[in-house]
């Protein structure tokens, strides 16, 4: 049987970034799936704060060069990369000055969520899958972990629908206890049309708020995991509701249970 190919994206990752949770389920499960066999691949933003002298990024000057569209307006990606050697396995980075070169996250110093936080994970979650065209390399699976990678199944199931990287790819999205004081805002909804993704279609990530973004990615989702003990079950009743599978692991090493969830969804073997 064909390896099963799993694209991770993410906004953060132990050791580059630790935020929440999120970044040591990034850290363990993608090299869990590795050793069971899984072929991977890792992308999240280069945020300020991470360090690229102590964490050894280089620039890839092959997959670097696009411009990223956001709110009609061209903007640079650069792409780096850093190595785990204990763990074999590489990260992608995508970069942008103005986007991601702050010291700060998602918040400025005062706790004032950045005003321009929609732009910046537009501008993610449209370079991350032009990246991956870039490497050639088509994922059965698209894990997203995070709000910030909200727009990624929208674009997988209708921008990419018919892209020979993505066109039979399965979304997987992680849901964490993360909700974020701030919104998006509407605007979000209104930068992100792209392709066969209309304006129409974009209108159920809603107002903005954490709890539309995720209804709108979910629309686009075939399937949720319950990774926190403490997510909004708000939003898990609405997969439930749009009969969307939910994946409830027992706890975050049930890793023989997430390589059989991954494994629902190998490609076919094609007969000779």
């Amino acid at each position: 049987m064909a390896k099963t190919k799993i694209l991770f994206i993410t906004h953060e990752m132990s050791p580059f970034l630790e935020l929440t949770k999120i970044s040591e389920i990034t850290r363990q499960l993608p090299q869990a799936m590795q050793e069971k066999g899984f072929e991977i691949r890792i992308l999240m933003p280069r945020f300020g704060n991470i360090n690229e002298r102590r964490n050894r990024l280089h620039e890839v000057i092959r997959l670097s060069g696009l411009n990223i569209v956001v709110d009609n307006n061209d903007n640079p990606l650069i792409i780096k990369v850093a190595s785990l050697p204990a763990a074999r396995m590489q990260v992608y980075f995508l970069d942008n000055e103005d986007y991601f070169q702050r010291k700060k996250v998602f918040s400025d110093e005062h706790g004032e969520f950045f005003a321009d936080n929609n732009e910046r994970s537009v501008f993610f979650c449209k370079g991350a899958l032009e990246t991956v065209k870039k490497l050639g390399w088509s994922p059965d699976v698209v894990h997203c972990h995070g709000w910030f990678s909200a727009l990624v199944p929208a674009y997988v199931k209708t921008t990419y629908k018919d892209d020979p990287t993505f066109k039979d790819a399965k979304v997987m999205y992680s849901l964490f206890n993360e909700e974020f004081k701030g919104t998006l805002g509407s605007k979000y909804a209104e930068m992100a049309p792209e392709g066969a993704f209309k304006a129409e279609d974009a209108q159920v990530y809603g107002d903005g708020s954490y709890e539309a973004i995720y209804k709108g990615a979910l629309h686009y989702t075939d399937m949720v995991v319950v990774a926190d003990g403490n997510v909004n079950t708000e939003i898990v009743d609405f997969a439930r509701s749009k009969d969307i599978q939910v994946f409830e692991p027992n706890g975050d090493q049930d890793y023989d249970a997430f390589g059989e969830v991954y494994d629902q969804f190998a490609p076919e073997e094609v007969e000779a």
